[in-house]
């Protein structure tokens, strides 16, 4: 009998090594795949403070590639489906394609690709993204904390502006006047106020429809939805209060439950009250009705709405290219000498840069985004975050976002993802129902 040798062989000892090397090398990727709704609030996160005229590297593009991969992981280990065509894709693949035509040929230009991203990548990465990460009730409420946290944030940030505390506001770039528009308003990381104030009506209909369904209670969310108002006017933008009052008024007279119409009257009654506060302050009040009373910029939109309209009528059919119309419209445009004209107008942009194709691609991608509120709900879902009154509640939100969209372009990424983010939410609900209905 031969005496066995405790020593391994070295064909063994190179397998445990390789092993050992590969399991330590795929630590970071199994730490992506074990948390891909912590990567997808980072990464709305990072769209939120990284505005792209920050020095501060591309933060949100790094986030948005972790992300890709973390769910993509976790789809391959679990066997998902990873990629369901649902119908709101269509019309933004279609948008997509429209948008990559006129950019591929063209030298590469940094801004150009980043609106590119900002309006259409990152909306239909997101949408689909969202179905696979957010599946169950711990997940939405995560993401229900998120957009309560980002609001209180948004609403400390506008409010600290509205009263001269700057020492306050984070990030310091918010105070920088070389970066950005309306340095003069409270327009929050996303310097631009419409964009800051959509989000935070956004995010005050989720405050809301949190609160009315029991899952947040107490001082703190009534403070909260008490400083929404005041935020709002913070702003000092008309597009925002209207959209703001708007749906206020909307939550009030289409609700249907007794109680949700009440904590919206007293939302109302609350907006009333931060208008009388600040109409109160001479120095805000007076600030106020300047701003209301200001008729420089609307001339200044008439101008450049015409001077777009002149754009389309020269290309109707074949438009004029993505991201053509900062420098071209300037031609339209005589009464102001600048170099460079933004359009102001979401769907002029669309007309003029696509022609009909890209405005009627754009109107049937909103119809399916309407349509996702009018989707089946699963048995165990009706309590839910996304319940029946979150589905009443989501016409109202892709409102807020219509008519702001009707006075800038809707290139602001963070924006874009959180609505997106919202339908792929939906979208994967009503699969979700028609797959326990099938069984």
């Amino acid at each position: 009998m031969q005496p066995v040798s405790l020593r391994a062989a070295p064909s063994e000892v190179a397998v445990d090594f390789l092993a050992g090397a590969g399991r330590i090398i795929l630590l970071p990727l199994q730490a992506l795949i074990a948390a891909p709704t912590l990567l997808f609030l980072a990464a709305l996160t990072a769209m939120l403070l990284r505005h792209p005229d920050v020095a501060f590297y591309e933060i949100d593009r790094v986030a948005l590639g972790l992300l890709v991969v973390g769910v993509v992981g976790q789809a391959v280990v679990l066997r998902q489906r990873l990629f369901v065509m649902e119908r709101v894709t269509w019309p933004l693949m279609g948008l997509t394609v429209l948008a990559l035509a006129g950019v591929i040929g063209q030298p590469f230009e940094h801004e150009t690709w980043s609106l590119l991203a900002s309006k259409l990548i990152v909306p239909l990465t997101l949408f689909h993204l969202a179905g696979l990460v957010f599946t169950e009730e711990r997940q939405f409420r995560q993401f229900e904390m998120f957009a309560l946290v980002v609001l209180a944030y948004l609403s400390f940030t506008a409010i600290a502006f509205l009263v001269g505390a700057h020492a306050l506001i984070f990030p310091r770039f918010i105070l920088d006047e070389s970066l950005g528009i309306h340095i003069d308003r409270a327009r929050g990381p996303l310097l631009q106020a419409v964009a800051n104030g959509v989000s935070l009506n956004i995010l005050g209909l989720l405050a809301l429809h949190a609160y009315c369904r029991g899952s947040v209670r107490g001082v703190k969310i009534a403070l909260l939805l008490a400083s929404v108002p005041i935020a709002i006017l913070a702003t000092m933008t008309r597009a925002v209060w209207l959209s703001f009052g708007g749906s206020v008024v909307a939550l009030i007279f289409f609700s249907r439950n007794r109680k949700m119409r009440l904590a919206y009257v007293g939302l109302a009654l609350m907006a009333a009250a931060g208008l009388l506060v600040i109409l109160s302050s001479s120095e805000f009040g007076g600030a106020l009705n300047d701003r209301l009373e200001e008729r420089g910029p609307v001339d200044f939109r008439e101008a450049v709405y015409a001077g777009s309209w002149q754009m389309f009528l020269e290309r109707p059919l074949t438009g004029w290219g993505f991201h053509q119309m900062p420098a071209e419209l300037p031609r339209f445009v005589s009464e102001y000498n600048q170099k460079m004209i933004y359009p102001h107008n979401t769907y002029l942009e669309l007309l003029a840069e696509h022609g009909v194709a890209g405005l009627l691609l754009y109107v049937w991608l909103m119809w399916e985004m309407g349509r996702l509120g009018r989707g089946a709900i699963p048995s165990g879902e009706k309590n839910g975050f996304l319940d029946r009154n979150f589905h009443r509640m989501w016409p109202i939100l892709l409102a807020v976002y219509w008519v702001n969209a009707a006075t800038v372009v809707m290139s602001y990424q963070f924006v874009n993802g959180l609505l997106f983010t919202m339908a792929g939410m939906l979208a994967a609900q009503r699969r979700r129902a028609e797959a326990s209905a099938s069984c």
